[in-house]
């Protein structure tokens, strides 16, 4: 974290005061890849608001929370609400979520298997090791009638809340970023569709399962609760919230992604 306050500071300096009433820019972290793109067509919405946003990319899932939480950024823009939730949980952060952004539907992906009903007995199959994304690839594998979840298993269920797995499967647990990777080692892995994009993968031809539209797992905006009735916050949401950026959307990845207000 000491080079992204580094570079933070750097950049105050560099910048000075600029963007709408004087203010410096609002900073929108984000992950490498659509959410990234996405938020460029939301800063360039804003400038012409007079609205300066700065968008600053991360590569992994925890640290956007901590830089929020710490005031190296004012929002970020990549997570859905259980992920959000459990980092609180484990970290007591005062994050609150403050506007929807985009459907992502997560799917399973193999490079030896077209179905997950070839797919055999002892299978290995790859999970995320966070526990809100882990839950969901289980949940999905639950919905497909593939494995099935304890009654009292929650958001961030595991490999241990399995109690029916008919082709005994395998679960290996890595981290978001690498499950791509890993799709020539295992049998099958979930992949988020930020990084399964990034892969060169399209959820809706080489996906062997894929997740509904209409799950808790919507994408959000979230800032630091003391801030949440600011002003930059609405302007932000809207900014975010406008035709430009659903049109970019719609025609940029074209379902994989899709705006929901």
């Amino acid at each position: 974290m000491t080079k992204l306050r580094t570079l933070a500071l750097s950049s105050a300096l560099i910048l000075g005061s600029v963007g709408a009433a004087g203010a410096d820019p609002i900073r929108v972290g984000v992950t490498a890849g659509p959410h990234a793109e996405i938020l460029e067509v939301v800063k360039q919405v804003a400038a012409e608001r007079n609205f300066e946003i700065e968008v600053v990319e991360f590569t992994d899932y925890v640290i956007p929370n901590d830089a929020l939480a710490h005031g190296e950024i004012e929002a970020n823009s990549f997570q859905h609400e259980p992920y959000l939730i459990n980092q609180i949980e484990k970290t007591g952060w005062d994050l609150v979520p403050v506007a929807l952004t985009i459907a992502s539907p997560m799917g399973f992906y193999s490079e030896k298997y077209k179905s997950f009903d070839e797919i055999p007995d002892g299978a290995l199959v790859a999970i995320q090791n966070d526990p809100t994304n882990g839950a969901r690839s289980l949940y999905l594998l639950q919905a497909h009638g593939i494995i099935k979840l304890s009654d009292d298993a929650g958001l961030d269920a595991g490999p241990a809340d399995i109690v029916e797995n008919p082709k005994n499967l395998e679960f290996i647990e890595l981290d978001a970023a690498q499950l791509p990777r890993s799709l020539p080692d295992v049998d099958a892995a979930a992949v988020n569709n930020n990084y399964a994009v990034q892969a060169g993968l399209d959820p809706m031809k080489d996906a062997i399962i894929l997740e509904d539209l209409e799950t808790p797992y919507t994408n959000i905006l979230a800032v630091r609760a003391e801030d949440k009735d600011e002003p930059w916050v609405q302007q932000l949401i809207d900014a975010y919230h406008s035709e430009p950026v659903a049109k970019f959307v719609n025609e940029r990845f074209k379902g994989t992604y899709v705006p929901v207000w």
